[in-house]
């Protein structure tokens, strides 16, 4: 028990006497690449935020993780407790702003909405009104409802939205109640506005209900154009939106000519001659079947009788015509703005075609030619991404990049560590780059000038003796070819072949762009040159040194004798060599003169 003890006492002092020569070993190589390399900062990692303040109990006497993650809400009630609707107590808080940004406030444009549904009712009944016999004293009080119900929403709009909006003077954004106030009364918007609330109403008292008296309430048309300026940047496919508006055009104006025909039926009196409309069936499909036929001039019509009828088939003609062109050439200009990029990319491919076509490029060539194209195309909706952001200013490319790139880029271990302004300058020098299946990203040999990041998609790392071996496959997240793009002198040459795995997208950061980035940040710059010459370092090292598998010994070498002992036998020898170490010294020397 007590040899055992002491055999394992002996390897615990071993093994730590082994730890503490290799923890002076290290810090020994750090001293001297320190004093070899002045820029070498320290690897000393930055201390971690320790999780026991999370658990320092709060004022309350609880701790603060042991807090319920969503308010509860209760009222008593018969002398129980329910839990009541939380958005109904922040209704209750709610505080009206006291501006409103036009631009960028959802609630506007979902307040202009209910406008424009006012002044809809108004372009489309009024007509229908004065012209069909579908207001009668029966239901008069049912059109008078809705008729103050959009006239209070136009009351609404000029006392409490617009007078809030704010707007921009000098460059400045005007937020003052009385600023806006007194802008929104100098603007021709508040004429309008108030032109279109004139009280013809109480005409009725004198005349009767007569719709066209409320024909003013048609004159808020800007607020109509607003609100399809305001949609119209809030919607990802507006181009949706422009039809509907130009098939609403076209409806509304064979509404009204169809409204007109039965006034100009009445007038001569319903079924008088054999152009006026008879009486029968649905007065307004009837009537609307008509208009639909003059103004898109389809012919098969009755001919005009009277000089009435006549003068109103003409001007009828004239005006089909051209709302009819005009409709057709906004439906048009509409359509082309949708199909603008299409248009484009199919340009684009087929002057590509050409050109291969003219050169007999073989057809493996144009095969995989055309297949990026298409994978570019329904990838990224686009062929080049520069093109759309070379209008913007640098800030707003720089803050789109980030949305775009930065999770992407941050989780590089390359980069981590460096200047945060760093990483984004460098952003805005990435480059998209799509690979298809089996393309050569780099070659091995070949001079290096750029860095690999693969935003999507996998690349396949290639090596052994045929060079087809898969050495490892690289995901989305990581970065390769940085040796050559951080190494100085003759290491910049590509040290395998990598092949995209499938279809792969990739961002390529050019030496040069990376060097002017480098130049204002030199913290960053000697870290990424520390990181380097470690990359570089232990690519160079042999095989054996990192511990891998060498040649194997037929016969081990021998271990060199202890510095004690052979000290220890030097002063032996001086001694005379007598004692117990001077036969061993004697005996030493024999087998050696045998080994020789």
């Amino acid at each position: 028990r007590i040899g055992s003890a002491t055999s394992l006492s002996s390897a615990v002092i071993n093994s730590r006497l082994q730890e503490l020569v290799r923890l002076f070993k290290e810090r020994t190589e750090k001293v001297k690449e320190k004093l070899i390399d002045p820029d070498v900062t320290s690897d000393d990692e930055s201390p971690v935020a320790s999780n026991a303040a999370a658990a320092v109990p709060a004022p309350g006497g609880e701790l603060e993780g042991d807090k319920p993650s969503g308010d509860e809400h209760y009222c008593e009630m018969l002398c129980c407790s329910f839990k009541s609707r939380p958005w109904l107590g922040r209704l209750k808080s709610y505080q009206f702003p006291s501006s409103i940004d036009p631009l960028t406030n959802l609630m506007y444009v979902l307040w202009l909405f209910f406008v424009v549904m006012a002044w809809n009712w108004n372009c489309w009944l009024i007509p229908v009104r004065w012209a069909f016999p579908y207001q009668t004293p029966a239901n008069i009080h049912y059109w008078l409802l809705v008729d103050y119900l959009c006239d209070l929403i136009y009351l609404l709009d000029i006392l409490v939205f617009q007078t809030r909006l704010q707007f921009v003077q000098g460059g400045d954004i005007i937020t003052d109640k009385k600023a806006m106030k007194e802008n929104y009364l100098r603007s021709q918007r508040f004429k309008m506005d108030v032109l279109c609330l004139l009280p013809l109403d109480f005409c009725y008292f004198k005349v009767g209900v007569n719709p066209l008296l409320r024909f003013p309430r048609c004159l808020k048309y800007m607020a109509f154009f607003e609100f399809n300026n305001r949609l119209e940047a809030i919607l990802t496919k507006a181009y949706i939106y422009r039809v509907i508006r130009t098939t609403a055009y076209l409806l509304y104006s064979l509404h009204v000519n169809s409204c007109l025909y039965y006034w100009a039926s009445a007038y001569e009196g319903l079924g008088s001659t054999t152009w006026v409309y008879d009486g029968e069936g649905n007065s307004y499909i009837r009537c609307y079947y008509w208009a639909v036929k003059t103004l898109i001039t389809i012919g098969g019509l009755p001919d005009p009788k009277t000089l009435f009828e006549i003068v109103f088939q003409l001007l009828n003609y004239f005006t089909g015509v051209f709302a009819f062109s005009v409709m057709i050439g906004q439906m048009r200009d509409v359509v082309g703005a949708a199909t603008a990029g299409q248009t484009y990319y199919r340009s684009c491919m087929d002057s590509t075609i050409k050109y291969m076509n003219f050169y007999k490029i073989p057809k493996p060539v144009q095969n995989r030619v055309k297949t990026w194209y298409e994978y570019t195309w329904h990838s990224q909706g686009m062929l080049d991404e520069s093109e759309l952001l070379v209008q913007l200013p640098d800030k707003m490319r720089l803050d789109i990049a980030i949305d775009v790139n930065y999770n992407i880029v941050s989780k590089v271990a390359l980069f981590q560590g460096c200047d945060r302004q760093m990483i984004f300058d460098m952003l805005k020098r990435l480059r998209s780059v799509v690979y298809l299946p089996n393309d050569y990203v780099c070659k091995k040999g070949e001079i290096g000038r750029e860095m690999y990041i693969i935003q999507a998609g996998q690349v396949q790392v290639l090596g052994g003796p045929d060079g087809k071996s898969v050495l490892v496959t690289l995901k989305a997240g990581s970065v390769f070819g940085e040796i050559s793009l951080l190494a100085a002198g003759g290491g910049n040459r590509r040290t395998a072949n990598v092949v995209a795995h499938g279809f792969a997208n990739l961002f390529i950061l050019e030496k040069k762009d990376l060097n002017e980035i480098l130049v204002h940040y030199p913290e960053s710059q000697k870290l990424l040159r520390k990181k380097a010459k470690k990359m570089l370092k232990n690519n160079n090292k042999p095989r054996d040194e990192k511990g891998g598998p060498g040649d194997p010994l037929i016969i081990p070498p021998k271990a060199d004798t202890p510095k004690l002992f052979r000290a220890a036998l030097a002063a032996t020898g001086r001694t005379g060599g007598k004692g117990p170490l001077g036969r061993l010294r004697w005996r030493l020397k024999g087998l050696k003169a045998m080994q020789e």
